[in-house]
């Protein structure tokens, strides 16, 4: 028989999907006053993998990510997305914000959305396992939404996990590092 227990804490990123730059920065700063201190940024780049979002964001929305330095308890995501969703509404939906969670083997969101891939967590939340970590990288599934198949997501996902595994191991957020290793 299996021993409950509670699994690690885990590095929270959201995405954020705007109709501009000045949108993307004021989401920013309202999930830093939120959240906390980022980590890690991968600075706006355009989004082009569909037109779902066409009639809110535009014809040439911006996709970004931010992942926090504080780590957060897994269940928390479900209020964190609630959350999320009502900041959205500050914006008119000219941006929209994705949050999820990585862990050192898998990356997940959180969404509103019911498949037969995800799991439901409470209060309308559902998450989906997007990615999983296998032989130093972050590796796709047949249903992962097409941009966290593209390099560039890849490689954001992948730097925040080598800088969540250091706070893991070290018990230091990633930015310390330097101070530790200079003797500061």
């Amino acid at each position: 028989m299996g021993i409950p227990k509670s699994p690690l804490t885990v590095r929270l990123v959201i995405g954020i999907l705007s109709a501009g730059p000045e949108l993307a920065n004021e989401a920013k700063q309202k999930l830093i006053e939120r959240f906390g201190e980022i980590d890690l940024e991968m600075p706006p780049v355009p989004f082009a993998h569909t037109n779902y979002y066409k009639d809110e964001l535009g014809e040439t929305p911006l996709r970004s990510f931010l992942s926090f330095e504080n780590r957060i308890e897994r269940e928390s995501i479900v209020g964190i997305k609630l959350e999320t969703n009502e900041m959205e509404k500050i914006w008119d939906r000219a941006v929209n914000l994705d949050p999820g969670y990585m862990t050192l083997g898998q990356f997940f969101l959180a969404t509103t959305k019911d498949q037969r891939h995800r799991v439901y967590l409470g209060q309308g939340i559902f998450a989906e396992v997007t990615l999983y970590f296998e032989n130093g990288n972050f590796h796709p599934f047949d249903w992962t939404y097409p941009d966290y198949k593209s390099d560039a997501y890849i490689k954001f996902l992948e730097k925040a996990r080598e800088r969540f595994a250091y706070h893991v191991a070290t018990g230091h957020p990633y930015s310390e590092r330097g101070k530790h290793a200079r003797g500061v």
